[in-house]
């Protein structure tokens, strides 16, 4: 909170290990952060009514001074949970000794419960030898013989993708490797804005018109029950290529191809659509009997695809990220090439990926223009991959203002209408850009910490997209309003959804009970902590150990440490008060850090202030020396 407007009046006197707090009065104190309490003159202190006995008085303040009578607190903020991993360490001296590396490195293992030499092995030095039976998977032998079949016949083959970069990564890796093995494909992405996601009869009519006889699905399908049903009867045969969650029926296609089948017995289920289109490509390979650089030459690529999709990045995800990134550092893709000369970035990792390139890709769909970024990827031509970057630099250009307008907006309705304070947060709003106001409630849930839907009133109905937290399954609740709401969709952190605009309040009044119900209030972000840390104890060598554990990502996480009574060297903002910048010292041992979108916090704490924080370790470089810097991600004061 920005103001503490409660002051108390306080009696304090021993009791054993604790003490009594008399509260004699409450009065309004205008100090920003502050709390006044004026302490009596007497050792001792009746119990009076009011009173209240505590182990320890000041744990819930981070700092307090007197000046003449008065004692001022402030309050301790702690409004994440910090969660520390119950380390096995008899495990980390094990790994530690038999494989020669330091506890940092073991206790990240240990956590992350990779402990078996098989595991450890692959998920620190992975190789192609790593990537499993493309066979293994449901339906892609009937796939592979489909396709080439297809082939024999030199059947009209169009692939069917999704617009996001998982989608455009699939349809460029599937066209470009069939057209390595002599077929002609094409493809069609429908257009966000006006078909949405998806398959849908329109299209599929369009497709058969134009006489393709195969359909190849990819990053989408498993859901079109009704749409390939359509297709089958216009003479459409239809091979379905997905990665999401399988419905209660199954499409009637050729073959469906997707790890979350029932069924399935592949071991990798969270592989991502263009995974899932690699091991179609190396299926095909291992079948014609092609050298395997034929199919891996795309690790790039499907590196791009599945570090945008935010798949886990473990078992075989992170054997494609591992490898892919290393292709990409000389990627002969001149469209991703290019991509990653424009991001700006001088290191190619997963944050490249995840920041710089995949924005780019997927700022084309939201906008209306996803053919744009494939036609970057299949470009050979130098020229045409140069005008076709900076259109993407553009749309993502457009994609952010109008995000910073619409998140400006939502704020400001929210702020007006003090709709923070409840438990969950609804705005509806106008001329909102449907390919963006996904991105605006997960910032505005980012923000607030709760559920948020964003809706964009267009007469009659409003339609608009949604973002959970951990804890509280979204989808889950909306399907308990089912008289409010027209129609909607996604799963529990995520949905879209669309409203009847005169049903709004009514709405908003339901998924507010629903909410509240289920102590929503309850639920606290928490952040996962691998271990306590020693200023003394780091070095630059251990710090760079952490870099075997890279790509970092979803389902593994750059590791976090906490880092006790730290005492505050200097304190200052930066960026106009955007960031915070400060040197820490514990005992003789000193440590930069820097705390992004903190820069509030400067004006909190001062020199000699002592600080609990967690973070990350990294190593920054500037003027050509590098040193040791913690990345903080929440702080407060030490007791």
């Amino acid at each position: 909170m920005d103001f503490l407007l409660l002051g108390y009046n306080l009696f304090v006197c021993p009791i054993g290990d604790g003490y009594v707090l008399d509260i004699v009065n409450v009065q309004n104190v205008p100090v920003p952060n502050w709390t006044l309490a004026k302490m009596s003159q007497k050792e001792t202190s009746p119990k009076g009514q009011n009173s209240q006995i505590f182990q320890n008085p000041f744990k819930n303040f981070s700092k307090y001074d007197t000046i003449g009578e008065n004692l001022y607190f402030r309050e301790r903020k702690m409004t994440k949970k910090w969660q520390v991993y119950e380390t096995d360490e008899t495990k980390v001296k094990e790994l530690t000794e038999k494989y020669a590396i330091n506890s940092l490195l073991a206790t990240i293992l240990v956590n992350r419960n990779i402990v078996e030499e098989e595991q450890i092995q692959v998920f620190l030095h992975p190789t192609r030898n790593d990537f499993h039976d493309p066979f293994l998977m449901p339906d892609m032998k009937k796939a592979i013989d489909r396709i080439l079949q297809a082939k024999q016949r030199k059947e009209k083959v169009i692939i069917y993708g999704d617009y996001d970069a998982d989608g455009i990564t699939s349809i460029t890796v599937l066209k470009s490797f069939l057209q390595d093995i002599g077929m002609e494909v094409d493809e069609y992405i429908p257009n966000r804005l006006e078909e949405g996601y998806g398959l849908n009869k329109p299209a599929v009519k369009t497709i058969a018109e134009q006489n393709y006889s195969l359909m190849i699905t990819v990053d989408c399908g498993i859901s079109a029950v009704e749409e390939i049903a359509y297709a089958n009867s216009l003479g459409i045969e239809t091979i379905v290529t997905d990665h999401h969650e399988v419905g209660e029926e199954l499409p009637k296609a050729v073959a469906v191809v997707d790890a979350k089948r029932k069924d399935n017995t592949y071991p990798c289920r969270d592989l991502a659509g263009v995974g899932v289109v690699f091991k179609v490509i190396q299926a095909l390979s291992q079948t014609l009997h092609l050298p395997e650089e034929d199919y891996l030459k795309y690790l790039d690529i499907v590196c791009v695809g599945t570090i945008s999709d935010i798949v886990p990045l473990v078992d075989e995800n992170r054997v494609i990220a591992k490898l892919g990134l290393m292709l990409i550092h000389q990627t002969k893709n001149l469209g991703l090439r290019s991509l990653l000369l424009s991001s700006g970035y001088q290191k190619i990792d997963s944050n490249t990926i995840s920041f710089g390139v995949a924005p780019r890709i997927n700022a084309c769909g939201r906008m209306g223009h996803a053919e744009q970024a494939l036609k970057l990827f299949l470009s050979k031509n130098i020229q045409e991959v140069k005008e076709l970057t900076t259109i993407l630099n553009e749309y993502n250009r457009q994609r952010q203002e109008t995000e910073k307008r619409i998140y400006e907006e939502a704020v400001a309705e929210i702020s007006q209408k003090h709709l923070d304070q409840k438990n969950t947060i609804i705005v509806a709003g106008e001329n909102w850009h449907h390919g963006v106001i996904g991105i605006v409630s997960s910032k505005i849930t980012e923000l607030y910490f709760k559920p948020s839907i964003l809706l964009c009133k267009e007469g009659k109905v409003a339609k608009g997209s949604g973002r959970s937290i951990p804890g509280f399954d979204l989808h889950e609740a909306l399907m308990k309003c089912p008289n409010t709401i027209e129609k909607f969709g996604g799963h529990s952190m995520a949905i879209g959804i669309t409203v009847q605009t005169s049903k709004l309040e009514n709405f908003n009044q339901e998924f507010e009970q629903i909410a509240t119900e289920s102590h929503i209030e309850e639920i606290k972000p928490i952040i996962f902590i691998d271990g306590k840390i020693e200023l003394v104890d780091l070095n630059k060598q251990m710090v760079e150990s952490l870099k075997q554990l890279e790509p970092f990502g979803e389902g593994n996480k750059t590791p976090i440490f906490v880092f006790r009574h730290l005492k505050i060297d200097s304190i200052r903002a930066l960026s106009e008060g955007k960031h915070l910048k400060l040197t820490l010292k514990q005992g003789n041992t000193i440590i930069s850090a820097i705390g992004f979108n903190l820069g509030q916090l400067a004006e909190e704490y001062r020199i000699g202030d002592k600080l609990d924080i967690v973070g990350m370790l990294e190593i920054n470089t500037f003027n050509g020396v590098d040193s040791l810097q913690i990345n903080i991600k929440d702080m407060m004061g030490a007791i």
